[in-house]
């Protein structure tokens, strides 16, 4: 999920200067804007970042089962996005004891993954969505909701390719022995890539860091942190990976994993994803919702939210974050937000922002730009994204029903 978090302290008596802490991974950043005390550690959160986070299932224990304590101080929190992302913290928030308070701008919640009903009850998807196996976090937090036995429907372990033509080609993994022979297997049995093309990859991915990463993780890696600089492309042609390849197989996976092309597409993203699935064979098995985002996903959570006492408020746009400044003109406390068409001010103790790229660079005041690590979320470049529905009158029965 493409998200930026950002937690505001706000009047907690904080005191000294303004002093982000931030650890950017992949397209997600974390960030807190006040000193923590030096005695402060969170072993959960330590548990969700570096390379841990990757395998690590325990994290689905931690989703389902919540934060496990409540907080001695009852504070007053208030959520800019009602996304995955605000929705998620809004759980574990409002288990920790807080008052918790969400904002959003549309009239519907989910974000990235939003649904809603056009007026004749149609539901409207922003786009397609998957569930790979090794969303630890997202399976915990369906446990948590009651949603994961009920909305989930487990498809059969194979990807397919739907080529000019209406030619079908595909990723077989199901095989007796799991990753990272099943992969293996899938890769020299498909119909998708030709004799000599299935060469080339098998020779650039046996040399690539893949191959480190099943006996040594952390070292693979550590290789792989080192592509973010050049494109999927540049380096798989570097030892004679061919543009077919890339044309046939790779390009419909880099579409499909960010939306672009593996001409534009990092190789360190590229090359994440298919160690996990060389390491853990439920990392490639594909879910999907029994039927829209809305109805199997979001409500659920809107209803664990509900219980709790959460309020959301749609249709309610975070307008300004209301905040003190230093004699330098840097940022030192955030009292609270303005919110909706007639600015209403709200206090809060504390202000969550879980946004997109986009909607965090209109919310942050100029201000925050003067401290390095908030400016640097200017120069995130993201991808636009639209999304077209097809409605067929009938059932669709060439593509083996």
């Amino acid at each position: 999920f493409r998200f930026i978090y950002i937690l505001v302290a706000c009047g907690l008596g904080l005191s000294g200067s303004f002093t982000p802490h931030a650890r950017l991974h992949g397209k997600s950043a974390l960030l807190s804007t006040a000193t923590p005390p030096a005695d402060f550690v969170s072993e959960s959160a330590k548990k969700q970042i570096g390379n841990d986070a990757f395998l690590n299932k325990d994290l689905m224990a931690r989703a389902q089962n919540g934060p496990g304590k409540k907080n001695k101080e009852r504070l007053k929190i208030g959520i800019v996005g009602a996304g995955l992302a605000g929705m998620v913290a809004a759980m574990d928030l409002a288990d920790a004891g807080h008052d918790v308070e969400m904002f959003e701008l549309r009239p519907f919640v989910g974000g990235k993954v939003s649904s809603w009903k056009d007026k004749d009850g149609n539901h409207i998807e922003m786009g397609l969505h998957v569930f790979f196996g090794c969303y630890y976090n997202l399976f915990g937090i369906m446990k948590r909701t009651g949603s994961f036995d009920k909305y989930l429907r487990l498809k059969d372990h194979i990807h397919t390719f739907v080529n000019e033509g209406g030619h079908l080609g595909a990723l077989d993994f199901q095989f007796p022995i799991g990753a990272p022979v099943s992969g293996l297997q899938a890769f020299a049995r498909t119909e998708q890539l030709e004799l000599g093309d299935k060469f080339h990859n098998a020779v650039r991915l046996g040399t690539s860091p893949i191959v480190r990463a099943l006996f040594d993780f952390d070292g693979g890696m550590d290789m792989v942190r080192e592509l973010d600089d050049i494109t999927f492309t540049e380096w798989f042609t570097q030892l004679g990976g061919s543009r077919g390849s890339l044309d046939r197989m790779w390009d419909p996976i880099a579409y499909a994993l960010g939306f672009v092309d593996c001409d534009n597409i990092s190789a360190r993203c590229m090359l994440t994803i298919f160690m996990l699935f060389a390491i853990r064979t439920e990392a490639s098995v594909l879910r999907m919702l029994e039927g829209s985002p809305q109805t199997g996903l979001h409500d659920p959570i809107l209803k664990y939210l509900d219980d709790r006492g959460v309020k959301v408020n749609l249709q309610t746009a975070c307008r300004e974050l209301v905040h003190d400044l230093d004699s330098a003109g840097l940022p030192t406390r955030v009292r609270g937000i303005n919110v909706g068409p007639k600015n209403e001010y709200r206090e809060f103790d504390a202000v969550v922002c879980a946004l997109d790229v986009p909607g965090i660079q209109k919310v942050l005041p100029e201000s925050f730009r003067k401290v390095p690590m908030f400016d640097n979320i200017y120069k995130l470049e993201t991808v636009p994204i639209a999304t077209v529905m097809c409605r067929f009158d009938g059932w669709v029965t060439d593509l083996n029903d």
